[in-house]
Order: C-alpha cells, then structure tokens, then sequence
C-alpha cells in the first residue's frame, strides 16, 4: 500500500509531477510535523497525530534518499532512530538543519553538522543569492553514483576510500552514492541531478527493488525500446554504461569489471571514460573522475578571455574602449563604467592576438570551444554567432541552396527563413500549418502536407530540383514535430534531402531524455546509426516490393521507410540566448551532414563570412563558451526544474475555481487535432486523475506540446491578448511576456525561472479574477452586458486564418507544381514604378469584382507574427478579411497612410512577355 495515500491530509503522490518535487515537500512537512510534535508534545490526540504523520514521512522518503548523498542513509537512519527514541528536540534541530540545506544548496558548499550539540553558526544563504564572487571561491559540488549490490560494510569501504583520495588541491568536491543494480542506477541519474560520474562495478545486479510507483516511472522509459530483462550477468556492466550514455550522454562511466579484455573490447560502452581490471586504485579511480569534470568544465575562450583582460598592455589599433581607457578618461560618462564594472571593458579588444583567436577563421580557443559545443549538443561542428538566429538561418541557407534550387518551406516560420530564401534566389513551395482558428494562432506543418508536395514535384520531374526543407521545431506555442518520422518518410521519396530545422526555441532540448528524440541533432546520430543495419536494409526492400506501382494516396498512409544508402543531412539554428545561458544574440549552428565535408563546406565558409561581423562581440562568444559548460554540468538539473516549474502553473490554473470562471491553459488537445495525437492524450494534468507521463506521448505521436510553454486563454477576462499583455501584465504587474494571439497570451518558463516567479504570477492572476468578480459584481446591465459582448467577440466571433494562395504565374516556371521565384518579385518591387497602393476597402472590392492583384512585399501582422503575404503572391479575399478583422496596432509592411502595396498590371505583364520570350 502507498504510504503517501495514508498519510492523513497529505497529498499523494499522483499530485505530483516528479520525485524531485515529491522529496523536497516531504522533507519540509516532516520539519513542520516534527516542529509540532516539539511544541505539543508527544502525548495527547494531536501529538500522537504529528508523530504517526513524521512516521509516515520517514517511510515514504526512505526509498527516495538511497539515490542521494545527504543527507545520506547513515544520517536518515539517525534521524530515524531519533524519533524512534521520542529525541524530539535533538530530531527538531537536525531536521532544521537538513530542510534549509537542501532549500538553499549550502551541503554543497559545505559539511553540515546534524547533531544537536554540534553548532552550526553558518547562515544558510540560497546559494543563488550569494555573490558571484563569494561562490566563485568555493569548488563546485557533485555525486559520483557507485552501482554495486554490495554489503553495508563494503559500501562504508567504498565511500570512504574514495573520501580518503580527496586533496586540498583538487578543483571539486564530490560524495559517492551506492545503488546495488542496473535499474536502480537507470533511476538514479535521471532522478538526482548532482550525479556527474557513475562508477559501475562487477558486483551490480539487474533489478530494482524500489517500489515506489513515482521513481519507477523513470525505468518504464528506458523498457520501451530496450530488452533489459533478457541481459545475462556478465553484460550488466557494459550494458549499464550503454544505457547511462544513451539517457544522459554529457554523463562520465567508469567500468570497473574483472571480464577479460577480449570480452569488454567489442562492446559497445557508450561514453564510458576508463575501464578499471579487477582493481581497487582508488586514487587512479578519484583522478579519473576529476579529469572527467574538469574536461566538461573547462571554457577555452573564457578563460583566454580572462587571461587577456588581466596582461598589462599598450593599445596601438581601434576601439578607445578597450581596457575601458575612453571611460575612466571621461569626465562625463564615469556613470557608465560604475554601472558595468571594470571587467567588460578590460575585455574588450579588436585584437585576435593574446590568445583571442578570430572568429572568422578560428585555429585556437573559439576552435576548441566550438569543438566543444559539437560534443555537448550531438553535432559533428557547431559554429558560434553573434548576432541571432536569424543571420545563422540566412547562413544555412546560402551555403546550401543556389539560385532555382526547390525549397520546401513552412509559411509561418521566422520571417529570416522568408528573407533567405530571397537572398539565395531559391524556388519557394510554401507549406499550411494545420489552423488554430479559435485561437488565432497556427500549429504546425502535418507530414501529409509533406509528403504531399514532394510526391508532387517527383510526379512532375522535378525530384531533382528540390534541395531542402526548412521547419520550426518547435514552434513559438511549444508544438514539436516527430522529427525521426519526419526525416524517415521525407528521405524515402528523396534520399539527399537537406533539412534545416529551426531550434531557435529548442536549445535546451538536448539536455533532457524526452526532449532529445525530438532534437534534430539526436534523430541525425539515431538514423546514422539505424540506416548502416541489416535489419532496415531488409526493411527498406520488403517495403518496395509492397510498394511497387503504388498510387500517392498510398503512399501517403503508408509509413515509409528510407533506403539504407540514404544521406542523413540535418541543420539546426539554435537561440542559445532565449532558452539557454548566453548573452543577448549569442546563438548557434549545429551541423550533422554526412556530405558536409565534401560539398557544403567552402560555400559554408563563404556564406559564414558573409553574414558574420569581423567585429564580433567577444563577450557574446564568451557567454556561448559558458552557457555550454552550464548545460554539460546542470543542464539537466535546470530543464527538469524548468519543467516543473511550467507544470505547476498549469495545475495551479487547473484546480483554482476562481482562475478557471476567466482563465483557462490551451491543453494538447486544444493545440492538436485529433488525427495527430496517436496517443490519445489530451492534457498533461487531469484534476481527477493528476499527471500524465508524458514519456510514451513522446515516443508516438505526430505532434506534441512542449510543457514549458503555457497558453493561456484570456478571451474570458474581455480584454484581448496584446491588451492583457501591456496593460495588464506589464504596466501594472511588470510581468514580461514575448507572444500573445487575438485571445491568448504565452508565458515561456526557462532554465532561470524560480518557484517564486510561478507563484508572483498565480497570485497576479488571481488578483485580476477577483478584480473582475468585483467589476461583475458592482456592474450594471447594460456595463454587464458590454463585457459579455467584448467576450464573445473575443472566444466566439474569431476571424479565420487564410492559407498561403498561390504565386502569380509572373513568378512560377508552370501549372503543374506551386513553387515560386520570390526573389524577382522582391527585388521587381525596387523598381517604384512596378508599385501601386490600394486601401484595404479598395483592396477588397477589386478582388471582388474578380481584379487580381498581387503582393510586392511582405505584410506581417504582429501577432500573429507570420507573413500572411510574400512578395509576387496573390491576394485572395480570405487574406484580405482576415486583415480586416486584426485589431492589432503593428502590422511590418502595411503603411496605413497609403494602404497595400501591389505590382501593377503592367509590371507583371512584362515581366511574363520578357519570361516568355526567353523561354
């Protein structure tokens, strides 16, 4: 029986949406219940219900701590005993001590005394608020796991053997936890986050004896797809290093084994470091792992940057700002050296010299540091940007696409995608997202589509011509494709196919086991690997027997599978500095192209010289080398803690009756259309049933949602979402939010939300309900009535969303297929004479009168925030009422003053004649 489940007016576990959750609450209430019992006593109704409650608290953290080292199994045990023995004082001020511990990280920093007559005069300060400079002096904290089913005295032994192997010198300090098998070592690091190192011993069992239904969650994800249990005893410890890099590869294993050589020497054994024969160095052991740390610590470009800021040096080239020498000369800007601080400007340099390397041809530290951003995220190169995402997409798609090459792309992705394809002269098919119409908002591009558009072009002899697809995963609402079926099916109709995925709000997915199927990276080194076996080469070839003569249709409801001899070719343009830890525009491109080498690599170059600044800011490339020294080391801590955070928002708005009368989380399946959701799957949190794992969703449906995005419907407060954005969250509350549509606003949690942040904004929303109780309540008729009517317009009278028309046939090379030269009717609209401008009034009464009239630029409505027109587009009625209706004040491209701006008749005409007689 679930002791959570009796423990009285405890919540039980399925309140919970993970076991990191779940321990920090149980260790605070059983301080409070233990608190209780100090002050009530122990005798009495309502002692012997605080004790029966601490009782149950012990029981229910017992199997949850064996993963962790503190307070460790010998200090639980004593805590244990202490209540056991009614020390209720000496239990009080132990569990004091624990409790604000872990709350405020201080175990890392130091030892902490539980017993009570040991002092204890330490401040417990959140490690988070202490100053930078003050932590930057301690030695960074982790736990080495131990996975060996041994004796408690063997166990002592281990630990402190290793204990015994520490030195003042050593640049972190670590503590070894000891789990005694496979799984329990599986539940282990993906349930303690300061595990960095896992030493697997030849003593390891297979299973887990924990029973707790909250942490063996964690071993139905690895049970998927892997025959654990048919494993004999000599393949645990190397199948244990295989699985620990397959669900955390930034992970180091070390493999102690008395196995022969010969035996371990063919196995595959992931990203396992060294491996240790039958012996007890436990120094070679202690040093192995410190190297192993220190290897994923270390910012090349960092610390030369440092390094260049503290030399004594004459400045003979540009910038008076370097060494900050044009400041601290100033008589009237000393205010901004005493707002930034000497460091920044003692960094600055245009030199390339002391050690600085250049970005534009980078041999040194930016080289290694690039290296070193390819091994954290799973690419073969990674290169750094400074300035956004948006310039690494237009890199991408000049070094791949030349002019009349095919390209599908999503119409609704970031206008830099629409912008490149302009710059590189490419042939546009432009894809429909499946609509959101309630909502305002598009979801994303369904594989039929696809699949759809490339059957086409094959049909029409043009296979050839088409060159790449660009998507955005996931989208800016949090949708995220299934990027392995998508890459599959795609190289089964074209097997070179380039694909340019846009992560620019994914980057932190890498560092998360069930983000990391659906990460361009992970799905080109998961087919890499799958495509060279026999298993899908016969796959492949009984499938084109099936296949043979097959009609599209067919085709289209038939998973296909991609030949063996295809060519995983995989780009991903990331935003380091909206999800992960970077400074503004720092952003990167990861590459995993089989043909890199041999085709793409020079006019990358070029493409990267291009768009790259030769003053590049080093500070941006120094916060790059950071943030992926960050994500390496707690990357995995931060994105679970970032999960729950966005989890918690969604269960507070979930179970609040009064959030819920004017406030209501978009769920998956308000985001997805039935048809995508193989799963079944229609929220991540049911009030009646509590969380969904959402683990298998993951593993199976088209789309899903990512949950660290909450879409929030706010068409019941009567305000509309760019409305409620500014004047209610921003102006009054000073709450930031990037994304609204015409009835929902988007609030986006990130590896630096804290749990303070989500509860500042569930009480500001709950203030804002009350306030509109009150309003209600006081209102009159007809006042009552003008809310209902501005909410009804808001939820119900929604304008539709138009789909991309068509290019004019002025910009197509023929009827059969839909891809357009947007780059002649960009550069067409240079020319002012090849322009008119029409009112939107005008605009529609000539459509009308069946008028044709086509776009000469972009019109981007913000929100939404997509093109609904691109240059050399026609106009159709369902864009124009779709225009109309927006409300909203900013639309790129629309001048209000002279209305729409169109290609005129005669421009187009000629433009045809001229097309015509070249042809």
């Amino acid at each position: 029986m679930d002791s959570q489940k009796s423990a009285g007016k405890l919540p039980t576990i399925r309140d919970y949406y993970s076991a990191t959750q779940l321990r920090a609450d149980r260790w605070s209430a059983l301080r409070e219940a233990v608190e209780g019992l100090h002050t009530h006593g122990i005798g009495g109704t309502q002692g012997k219900k605080l004790r029966k409650t601490a009782e149950m608290l012990f029981e229910a953290l017992e199997p949850i701590e064996r993963y962790w080292a503190f307070p460790g199994a010998h200090n639980f045990e004593h805590l244990r005993r202490l209540l056991q023995n009614d020390s209720i004082e000496d239990l009080a001020v132990s569990l004091r001590r624990v409790a604000r511990a872990l709350t405020s990280g201080a175990y890392r920093r130091r030892s902490i005394p539980l017993a009570a007559d040991d002092h204890d005069n330490e401040d417990y300060e959140d490690e988070a608020s202490l100053a930078p400079e003050a932590r930057a002096l301690g030695r960074p904290y982790f736990e080495v796991l131990i996975v060996d089913d041994t004796t408690e005295h063997q166990e002592r032994f281990l630990r402190q053997s290793l204990q015994r192997m520490r030195r003042t010198e050593d640049p972190f300090i670590y503590e070894a936890v000891v789990v005694p098998s496979l799984e329990d070592a599986l539940i282990g690091i993906l349930f303690n986050y300061n595990v960095q190192a896992v030493v697997v011993r030849p003593g390891l069992t297979l299973k887990s004896h924990n029973e707790l239904p909250i942490l063996n969650q964690y071993l139905s994800r690895v049970a998927e797809d892997e025959e654990v249990d048919a494993l004999e005893p000599h393949e645990y410890g190397p199948e244990a290093c295989r699985l620990i890099a397959k669900i955390r590869p930034e992970l180091d294993a070390y493999l102690v084994t008395d196995r022969s050589v010969e035996d371990i020497a063919g196995r595959d054994l992931g990203r396992c470091r060294r491996v240790f024969y039958n012996q007890e160095d436990f120094l070679e052991l202690h040093l192995n792992i410190l190297r192993g740390v220190s290897r994923r610590y270390k910012t090349p470009f960092f610390t030369a940057l440092k390094e260049y800021s503290r030399q004594p040096t004459g400045v003979f080239h540009a910038m008076p700002i370097s060494r900050g020498k044009s400041i601290s000369r100033s008589h009237w800007i000393q205010d901004m050296g005493a707002f930034y601080g000497p460091n920044i400007f003692l960094a600055e340099t245009s030199a390339t010299s002391g050690g600085l390397d250049s970005l534009l041809e980078p041999r040194g530290p930016i080289k290694e540091a690039q290296d070193m951003a390819a091994r954290a995220f799973g690419s073969k190169h990674t290169f750094f940007a400074t300035n956004g995402t948006s310039t690494c997409n237009k890199i991408v798609v000049q070094a791949l696409v030349r002019p009349g090459d095919i390209v599908l792309v999503d119409r609704d992705c970031h206008k830099s995608h629409h912008y490149g394809m302009v710059l590189a002269g490419a042939n546009v098919v432009y894809m429909d997202s499946y609509p959101l119409h309630e909502y305002s908002m598009y979801g994303a591009v369904p594989l039929r589509e696809i699949k759809h558009h490339l059957l086409k072009l094959k049909a029409a002899g043009k296979l050839d011509q088409v060159r790449m697809i660009t998507l955005t995963n996931c989208t800016f609402d949090g949708l995220v494709y299934n990027v392995q079926r998508v890459m599959e099916e795609c190289l089964a109709i074209k097997k070179d196919l380039i694909f340019l995925w846009d992560e620019a709000w994914f980057a932190f997915a890498r560092f998360n086991p069930t983000y990391r199927q659906r990460t361009a990276m992970g799905v080109a080194n998961t087919l890499r690997e799958s495509l060279r076996t026999p298993q899908a080469a016969a796959a492949w070839e009984k499938q084109q027997k099936e296949l043979e003569g097959a009609d599209e249709e067919t085709l289209l409801n038939t998973r296909l599978l991609p030949p063996p001899d295809a060519r995983v070719r995989a780009y991903a343009t990331q935003s380091t500095h909206k999800t992960l830890t970077s400074l503004r525009q720092g952003s990167m491109i990861h590459v995993n192209d089989q043909d890199f080498k041999g085709e793409v690599e020079q006019s990358f170059h070029e493409a990267y010289m291009t768009h790259t600044s030769t003053s590049p800011n080093y500070q941006i490339i120094a916060s790059l080398d950071v943030g992926r020294r960050q994500v390496e080391l707690e990357g995995f801590e931060f994105v679970q803690r970032q999960v729950e955070s966005a989890m918690a928002i969604r269960r507070a708005i979930h179970s609040h009756p009064l959030l819920q009368k004017y406030f209501r989380v978009l769920t998956a399946k308000d985001m997805i259309p039935e048809d995508y959701r193989e799963s079944g799957i229609e929220s991540y949190f049911d009030p009646d049933h509590g969380w969904v794992d959402k683990w298998n969703v993951w593993n199976l449906d088209e789309f899903v949602l990512d949950p660290t995005r909450v879409t929030l419907a706010v068409g019941g407060t009567g305000w509309d979402g760019d409305t409620f954005k500014t004047k209610i969250l921003m102006d009054k509350y000073g709450i930031q939010i990037n994304k609204t549509s015409r009835n929902t606003v988007l609030f986006m949690t990130n590896i630096g939300t804290t749990r303070s942040s989500v509860a500042y904004l569930i009480e500001v929303l709950v203030e804002v309900a009350k306030e509109l109780d009150e309003l209600l309540d006081d209102a009159s008729r007809m006042e009552r009535r003008s809310f209902e009517n501005r909410v009804t317009a808001l939820v119900e009278h929604v304008p539709p969303l138009p789909d991309f028309s068509r290019f004019h046939d002025a910009f197509r090379a023929g009827p059969d297929t839909p891809e357009g030269d947007i780059r002649s009717a960009f550069f067409l609209a240079y020319e002012e004479d090849n322009c008119d401008y029409f009112s939107l009034d005008d605009t529609m009464a000539k459509l009308k009168q069946g008028e044709e009239l086509v776009s000469s630029s972009f019109i981007i409505p913000y929100p939404p925030g997509f093109p609904i027109l691109v240059p050399g587009q026609v106009i159709s009625k369902e864009i124009m009422a779709f225009m109309q209706a927006l409300d909203v004040s900013e639309i790129h491209g629309f001048r209000p003053d002279l209305g729409l701006r169109v290609f005129t008749k005669e421009a187009l005409q000629a433009l045809m004649t001229k097309s015509n007689g070249e042809g």
